[in-house]
């Protein structure tokens, strides 16, 4: 493969642009660094925003990328909290910063995704009754932290459920961990989508174990109703949506967010699914999405959004364009919104039985939303 990947030449070229761009003035030097720090748009929902993270070891079962270590995985949690704590929750560790900007060859000061503002407080004292809260998982793209998801994990929160976002390990640039040390992508070079599909399924299951246990790793755990989970996810982690459910009946719907399947196609899934991607995301244009639309046996959408395109439901599209070099077309707040639109009325319609219509058809108020009934 190439060095960098489709995500770091597309941040590159957005992101390093708009900080190196020259000024009016001839005898003016560039400043690579943004002149303000760069804020998450902010969630629409009643509840004040907690984030915890928990480090979880699956002793039994050995890392399939690094097979002398056992499986290890960092998760964020965020979740309604009773009040704002007096700790911001920061968005990336700078280790993660630094090691995702090196990766990915962006030319940027390599402190910038460590400072970006987010809107939710650490260990802020989770609210709700014991099984009350839905939970959705959150399985980032491949190479990207599972920060790259915060704006959609706040928006659902601030809403009342419990997210996990997910970060698994060697599949990410990087992952930082409570010892100190940040793990590298070490699997980035020669990706088996397949596989990572795989691993990916056995991750959120032995997450959901651990957040549901009579013990949960997560001193909020006894608030997670564990009859009421979905999974969500951009890229690979869209669609490991599939082999996660196939394998993990506890996941009662879920999201492939713009990613290419990777997969056996011949299982019926017969659970809720939504299909949101690209502007190109359309009937005919990429076979995995046609095979798999017809094994689609439950409740079923296909959207795309025009003006997209494949970051566009990626916290990086609000960011760059604070940076002044969008991702696409579309307005970089106008298409997190309708990401976050979209994703939320499916999870209360599957989770908590709201009669919401904007998933019946398409909607005035997001006319990029396009419907498709191959």
């Amino acid at each position: 493969m190439r060095r960098i990947s489709l995500v770091g030449a597309a941040v590159a070229m957005a992101l390093a642009g708009s900080v190196s761009a020259p000024t009016a003035s001839a005898d003016t030097t560039a400043d690579p660094s943004p002149t303000t720090a760069l804020v998450l748009p902010e969630p629409s929902g009643r509840h004040p925003v907690g984030r915890a993270t928990v480090h979880l070891e699956d002793e039994g079962r050995p890392d399939p990328w690094v097979p002398s270590v056992a499986r290890e995985l960092m998760v964020s949690l965020w979740y309604p909290a009773v009040r704002a704590s007096s700790t911001p929750a920061p968005y990336m560790t700078p280790a993660e910063s630094a090691q995702y900007i090196e990766a990915n060859e962006l030319g940027l000061p390599p402190d910038l995704f460590s400072k970006v503002i987010t809107h939710s407080t650490a260990d802020a004292k989770p609210s709700g009754t014991r099984r009350g809260l839905p939970l959705v998982v959150l399985s980032p793209g491949f190479g990207m932290p599972r920060a790259t998801l915060t704006g959609l994990a706040e928006e659902l929160a601030s809403r009342g459920y419990v997210v996990a976002g997910i970060g698994h390990n060697y599949e990410a640039s990087g992952i930082s961990f409570p010892d100190g040390h940040t793990t590298p992508c070490a699997v980035c070079q020669d990706p088996d989508y397949p596989k990572v599909g795989a691993v990916r399924a056995e991750d959120v299951s032995f997450v959901l174990d651990e957040l549901t246990s009579e013990r949960p790793a997560w001193k909020g755990g006894t608030l997670i109703d564990a009859d009421r989970m979905a999974m969500a996810g951009h890229s690979a982690g869209g669609f490991s949506t599939v082999p996660a459910m196939l394998r993990d009946p506890r996941i009662k719907a879920g999201v492939n967010i713009d990613g290419n399947f990777h997969f056996p196609d011949d299982t019926p899934l017969d659970r809720p699914f939504l299909m949101l991607g690209k502007a190109r995301h359309v009937p005919g244009a990429e076979p995995t999405w046609d095979e798999t639309w017809t094994e689609l046996a439950g409740w079923k959408r296909w959207l795309s959004v025009e003006g997209t395109e494949h970051l566009s439901f990626t916290d990086l599209a609000p960011l760059a364009k604070q940076l002044g070099m969008p991702l696409q077309d579309l307005d970089g707040d106008r298409s997190d919104a309708v990401t976050r639109a979209y994703v939320a009325a499916f999870v209360d319609k599957h989770l908590r039985g709201s009669n919401t219509r904007l998933l019946d058809g398409p909607s005035a108020r997001y006319p990029e939303a396009r419907f498709h009934r191959p």
